[in-house]
Order: C-alpha cells, then structure tokens, then sequence
C-alpha cells in the first residue's frame, strides 16, 4: 500500500510539472533560432546583429566554463524571468509570456547541447 501511495505522488509529480519530464533540445534549438540569434547570434557566440547596440555584451553561450559555472535552473530562471531575475543584465527580456515552462527546458536543453554537448548541472539545483 505504502509503496503504492508513494508511485501515485511521484506520477504525480512528475505529470504537474513538465520540466521534470525529458526536454527537447531540437525543440529548444528552432526556439533559440526564432527569439534568440538576435543577440546572442547564430552560433551562439553572443555577435547577433542587436549586440553591436548593446552597452552589456550578450552572454557567449559556446563558452563552456561560463556556462557549466550555471546550473539549469538558473539558465531557466533567466529566461524566464529576464537577467535581472539572476543578477545579470536587464537587456535579457523576460521569456515567460511567450515561452511555457516546457519550452523554457527545451532552450536550455539547447543549451547545454551548444556549450557542454548535452552535460547537465541539476535541473533542480
């Protein structure tokens, strides 16, 4: 019975919040082409076309030791909430009225797929 109770909460859990669930990093990929390239460019690398105008640089997201430094949800909480929400720059808009939370774990399944070939630092953390 105990373990019964305990496999409901965990189904549970795991259908209530679809981050917990495998993202997409395919998915994550055309979402960082549409609202992404413009800063952060094509490759990544932070030189999209906007960057020139920028007084902060975008975020270089090949570099592998600054990303790696974040975990995902930090990368998440950036995206959604705008870099502000992570003590960064406030030229990083907030996501989280376009993008639902599945696609927000999708980008940064992208992420980590563009720095860190697909290495995760704690989805919870």
């Amino acid at each position: 019975m105990r373990v019964r109770i305990i496999l409901g909460a965990v189904l549970a859990f795991i259908l209530a919040n679809p981050g917990a669930q495998a993202a997409d990093p395919d998915s994550g990929e055309a979402l960082y082409r549409a609202y992404c390239v413009q800063c952060h460019g094509r490759d990544g690398q932070g030189s999209g076309l906007n960057a020139a105008h920028l007084k902060v640089q975008p975020r270089n997201h090949t570099d592998r030791a600054e990303m790696s430094a974040r975990t995902d949800a930090e990368l998440f909480k950036a995206i959604k909430f705008g870099g502000q929400a992570v003590n960064k720059s406030n030229l990083m808009p907030n996501w989280g009225g376009n993008l639902s939370d599945s696609e927000i774990h999708d980008l940064v399944a992208f992420l980590r797929q563009l720095c860190c070939q697909g290495e995760s630092t704690g989805v919870g953390q």
